[in-house]
């Protein structure tokens, strides 16, 4: 005889708080997401994103089916399902899960500081974003999300910081952002070439070959960015510009977003140069690391220099990144730590009196 037919199992809310303890005792939540296929998604290749939680928050994150079982204390579990709960309403949106997207949801977390009472479908990011038409860029770090804020802001904006921090990254989002809703009629995207001196003369090929290779990490993001036939057209057009910093000399830039990037290697009058060149209803991004100074000794930096005299310019803002900020693989910033400590060393043990590079 056949068995009689079971009920249908109750569709699980996307997420949902199913057992805790106290507070800093170690607790459980089991957290049931409805959409197998998206749910995949979130918990990453082989659980790598799970993982990456489990190590960053100190917890045990068990994945079964479509369901997750959070252990440790009752704040990192909380801070791990703010973070599930975030990606999964982001991926259910149509949006994307991108590498670090996990780590800056997790930065997010740890900002606000707090245990969460979170609605994913109501709850405004913390973090800024910058909306674009092939994918919204948000903040991974406050740093990040400063930056943005500053952009929106001001008409000159300085971006300082070491490698892996999304300088330039996040400039030329918000410049992308910018053309596509015809706020500005052009991107003009520099930077030095070649040790700040740009010598360009030895090098094969016609000027565009010789300077490509400089310049090849702006065009990597605006192919990141934007789809690949438009940016060739904008090229093409002349609504996109990618120049070495020697070719800005003597030029008004009106109506356009500018970028100086590896602006470190500029020197006080190159520097004194490209910032004149601002027209009307233009916007300014500098960024730099300057930690990575390529000038020879006893040269003074242009971005130096121009932080410290414009700092407290109005429409001028400076934004500060440092190790913490980095957003590439988390053992760049584990690097880049380590070499910030080693400077500061030897600073503290240089004897007074003596110049210090």
């Amino acid at each position: 005889m056949a068995s009689p037919r079971a009920a249908p199992r109750p569709v699980p809310a996307p997420a949902r708080w199913m057992e805790a303890s106290g507070d800093d005792a170690p607790g459980q939540i089991v957290l049931a997401f409805d959409d197998n296929r998206i749910a995949s998604q979130l918990f990453g290749h082989y659980g790598q994103n799970l993982a990456l939680i489990e190590r960053r928050l100190e917890i045990v994150a068990e994945q079964r089916g479509n369901h997750v079982t959070l252990e440790g204390p009752r704040e990192a579990c909380e801070q791990a399902r703010h973070v599930l709960e975030t990606l999964y309403a982001r991926l259910k949106k149509g949006g994307e899960l991108q590498p670090g997207d996990v780590e800056g949801v997790m930065r997010e977390a740890a900002a606000q500081g707090q245990l969460f009472e979170f609605d994913p479908a109501t709850k405004k990011q913390s973090f800024d974003e910058i909306q674009l038409r092939r994918r919204p860029v948000r903040a991974r770090t406050a740093a990040q999300d400063a930056y943005i804020r500053a952009l929106k802001r001001q008409t000159l904006v300085f971006g300082v910081g070491p490698a892996g921090t999304g300088k330039t990254w996040l400039a030329v989002a918000y410049a992308v952002h910018l053309l596509e809703r015809r706020v500005v009629d052009r991107l003009i995207l520099s930077r030095p070439a070649v040790e700040a001196g740009e010598r360009l003369g030895f090098l094969p090929g016609d000027m565009k070959e010789k300077v490509d290779p400089y310049l090849r990490p702006i065009y990597d993001a605006l192919h990141d960015l934007m789809d690949r036939a438009f940016v060739e057209r904008a090229m093409i057009s002349g609504e996109i510009e990618i120049a070495p910093l020697a070719f800005m000399r003597g030029r008004t830039l009106a109506n356009a977003c500018v970028i100086l990037d590896e602006a470190q290697n500029t020197t006080s009058m190159q520097m004194k140069m490209f910032l004149t060149r601002l027209g009307e209803n233009s916007h300014m991004i500098i960024t730099g690391d300057p930690s990575q100074i390529d000038l020879p000794p006893g040269q003074t930096s242009g971005l130096a220099e121009a932080v410290g005299l414009l700092g407290d310019v109005e429409g001028v803002e400076v934004c500060h990144f440092n190790a913490a900020d980095v957003v590439r693989h988390e053992l760049v910033g584990r690097i880049v730590a380590a070499y910030d400590n080693k400077d500061a060393a030897a600073r503290a043990a240089a004897p007074a009196g003596l110049p210090r590079r």
